[in-house]
């Protein structure tokens, strides 16, 4: 079982950037694909951005793109997402996914591991 544990939300206003963290529990997941997800109040969760295992490849929604970075450090166990520019329409929980065979897939069922999320609020 992994256990994944996001940081780094918080409010900031448009314009401004934060660092999202996911990290597992009680496992190593440089082996998994991981991607971030987000739901706004109301809405249905989305896929914003995907990772191999090995880093080498990435992909975005379209709303993201030149904004948001997907990033991963595997000796620290740990994927990152770099936000910047952001807007008041980027205001979500945050949750990362992670599943040995996918990284890009973007139906939420896909997903074998979640974690509970981290709420981002953007101002205007």
């Amino acid at each position: 079982q992994v256990q994944l544990v996001e940081s780094g939300g918080g409010l900031v206003q448009a314009g401004g950037s934060l660092r999202l963290s996911c990290a597992p529990s009680g496992r190593t997941f440089s082996s998994y694909g991981v991607a971030w997800f987000r739901q706004a109040p109301g809405k249905e969760r989305d896929f914003v951005a995907g990772i191999s295992w090995s880093g080498a490849s990435t992909d975005y929604v379209d709303s993201v793109k030149g904004r948001f970075t997907i990033s991963r450090d595997n000796a620290k166990n740990t994927v990152y997402l770099h936000m910047n520019s952001l807007k008041p329409e980027d205001t979500a929980v945050y949750y990362c996914a992670a599943d040995r065979y996918k990284w890009r897939v973007r139906t939420t069922t896909a997903w074998q591991y979640w974690g509970q999320g981290t709420q981002v609020t953007v101002s205007s």
